[in-house]
Parts: C-alpha cells; structure tokens; sequence
C-alpha cells in the first residue's frame, strides 16, 4: 500500500494550475447517459473517483476512452440498468447514476453508495424526490430496485435541505421528463451550475441554476456536446492552506476566485495577503499565522464543509484559540486524532473543534481517514518538524490528481512509496 513521506520546513514557491473539479466532473460524466451520441468532458481530472465513474458507465455499455484530461463518452451503445456493488461501494456519488440511468432506461437496479465514512449521508431525500418524479422504488436488503412506467412526470419538490446530491439526481431524472419540474431550495453550489451547463448545451431547458429555485422544463431527448469542468475550488483552498502553514508565497492559476469568495476572509483573517485575479489567486503567508475566531460549514455560498479539514490543520500552528463548527456532518473531525499525533491541540465536543495553536508540530506517522483529512495530514506534515508518514493515501487519490507532483513542483519534498 502505498504512503507519502513528507519532510517538513521548506517555503513554497512559483505557480501551479488547478484540475478540473471531482466534484462536477462525477455528476457531468453520470450525465453523458442522457445524452445520444457522443460527449467530450474536457479538464476532467485523473482521480480515482473518475476511474470508478468510467468503470460504472461502460458496465452499462457506454464506449469510453480518455487522453489526457479529456473523457469521451458515447452512450448509444448503453444496454444495461444495473450497477454492481462492488462499483457502487467505490463512491459515496455513485448514487448520482440512479436518476441518470432511470431516465434513460425507464429502470434502474443498484445497491446504496459506499466512500468515505463521514456519518450519515441518508439517500432520503433522493429517493423521496424520485418519487414524486414518479418512479417506483422498492428497498430491499440495501438493494434499490427502481421503475418508471413510460416517462417521468415534472413535479414541484421542496427539498427539506439543499442536498447537492438530490439536486443533482433531480436534475438528471427530471431533464427528459414530461411537464414542468420545480427544485425549491435546491443546492447553489457551482458544481450544480456546471451540470446544469453541459445538460443546457445537449439540449436541456433548466434555468435558474446557482440560486435556491432550479426550472427544468422536460425535453424529448438530448445530444452529446463538449464541455469543459470548472476548477476545483476545494484543491484551490487546499493548496492556499499549504501556502499559508509553511509561511510561503503560491499563485494558484486556472482558478474562479469567486467560487472561494467566501473561504478568502478566513485566510485574511489568518494574516494572509490574499490577490484574487482573473483566472488566479496569489497568497502570501506571514511567519507564523493569526487565528481565526470561528470557521462555521455551511451550505454554499457558505464556507464549504470539504474545506473545514485543510483550514484546520493550517490552523493548528496559529497564535491563539480558534474555533471550527461543522454543521453539514457529523463525524468529520475524525482528522483531528491524526493531528494530535503530529503535536497539535484540538478538543472536540459535539461539532465543535476548539484549535490551540501550538509553536511546532513533530513529523510521525498518520493514516489517512478519508478524503479532505488526508489532504489536512499532508498540509500539517509541510509544516512539521522531521518527517511525516501519511499512509491510508488512497482517500487522497480520491480527489487529488498529482499531489505529491505537484507539491515537489513548488518547493516540497514529498515521496510516494
């Protein structure tokens, strides 16, 4: 299995692109379903994540092949209905395909999503959602088995809370349904407006993407396209975090400033100077950071719960107290055991995370615990004393494309063995 080992204490410095955004990149390729013919996803990221969506897409007999940052998807040949478990358990966004593959097929035969354990991400809403949408869905053993009898019928669903995976399954199931379908409260994140963007230029009519009331008024059928993915805003604030503990200065280039507009304060209020430009964001990180006085996860526009992680372990060599509320899940401080390992003081009640920062941290071994914790070990141990194992690093696969390239192209000294 393999491990980066870090050796700490060296500035960061030069420029570096951001990838294409997992998280817009899994629901865009789900979409390729919908559409007849073929579709090019250019800057999607070469993740493990996307490996397992390719996967998932030629078991149901969909022709893919990628060079370089580019999938291609033709989805004519699609025959099948179902997704093994064992690709289901790859990811937790798996579930995405169930709305996708509904409206294709009229039927769709799948198992509940696995990925990383960050308590409970209930499919409820998901499912009560497709309901309304008119498909029938029997649970069964961890198995759903789903039926739509002709097509989809729009309907007005108010989402009890903004879901991005329901509005997504939403969004995928509804696109090619009869009438009118109606999102209230729906999800804001850009990832959402991406999607809407690619299914808009296959033909879709949604309108209202990027605000709480999404419109998605049914078409007959859509047609392949080529679309770009957005930035990922969670890499642009890891690689900001990394800048700022080492005290170095990073320009971030590929970037949308303003899909971070709300993470930039907290930097700001940690001593940073922060340059957000078109297409990039330089930051410049004082000798030792500020803390900040409290980082609260909310739904976006508000300050993303995939970022809580990085900012923490950035956070933990601060002068002062600061304090961390996590309001999305509530088992994800499961990171904060590791950093202690590295020397930091964290305590933890409830969702709250109280940081004391400390003068060092000493470089040892950690193992990754999911996704966005594994990225805040890897962001501590550049700051460390000695050096840091991080093992467990397929998490870290799962949405970083290069890291330790990358890390190594701006000053870090990091091996993967």
């Amino acid at each position: 299995m393999s491990k980066l080992i870090i050796e700490g204490k060296h500035k960061l410095s030069g420029a570096m692109n951001i990838h294409g955004a997992k998280n817009s990149a899994l629901p865009v390729l789900a979409a390729t379903i919908l559409a007849n013919g073929i579709s090019e996803i250019h800057n999607c990221p070469q993740l493990s994540d996307v490996a397992a969506s390719v996967r998932i897409l030629r078991h149901l007999g969909c022709n893919v092949s990628r060079s370089e940052n580019c999938v291609t998807v033709d989805s004519l040949g699609l025959c099948r209905s179902d997704i093994p478990d064992t690709l289901m358990r790859e990811m937790r966004s798996s579930i995405v395909f169930l709305g996708a593959i509904a409206a294709r097929t009229g039927e769709a035969h799948l198992t509940f999503p696995g990925g990383c354990e960050l308590g409970t991400r209930p499919i409820d809403l998901h499912l009560s959602a497709l309901r309304q949408l008119g498909m029938e869905i029997l649970e069964d053993g961890g198995r759903l088995e789903c039926s739509v009898k002709a097509r989809m019928k729009g309907a007005t669903i108010a989402l009890a809370f903004p879901s991005v995976g329901a509005t997504e399954n939403i969004i995928l199931a509804s696109v090619t349904a009869e009438g009118t379908t109606s999102i209230l409260n729906a999800a804001r994140e850009p990832e959402i407006v991406d999607l809407c963007n690619y299914l808009n230029k296959c033909g879709a009519r949604i309108t209202g993407a990027g605000e709480s009331a999404i419109t998605i008024e049914g078409v007959d059928s859509l047609y392949g396209c080529a679309h770009s993915v957005i930035p990922d805003r969670i890499e642009t604030v890891t690689y900001m975090a990394a800048a700022a503990i080492t005290g170095s200065t990073l320009t971030l280039k590929s970037v949308n400033p303003q899909h971070v507009a709300t993470v930039l304060p907290v930097f700001r209020e940690a001593g940073c100077a922060v340059f957000p430009s078109k297409g990039e964001i330089k930051i410049s990180a004082p000798g030792r950071l500020n803390r900040v006085h409290s980082v609260r996860t909310m739904p976006y526009p508000g300050f993303p719960t995939d970022a809580q992680a990085p900012v923490m372990a950035m956070i933990t060599v601060a002068d002062g107290t600061s304090v961390f509320i996590e309001n999305i899940f509530e088992s994800r401080y499961k990171h904060a055991g590791e950093l202690m390992r590295l020397g930091a003081k964290i305590k933890i009640e409830g969702r709250v995370a109280v940081v004391e920062g400390v003068k060092r941290l000493s470089g040892t071994q950690v193992e990754c615990t999911d996704l966005r914790g594994g990225a805040a070990l890897v962001i501590a141990g550049l700051a460390a004393d000695g050096v840091t194992e991080v093992t467990h690093i397929h998490h870290i696969d799962r949405g970083y494309e290069k890291l330790k390239e990358n890390l190594c192209g701006i000053g870090a000294v990091v091996k993967r063995v």
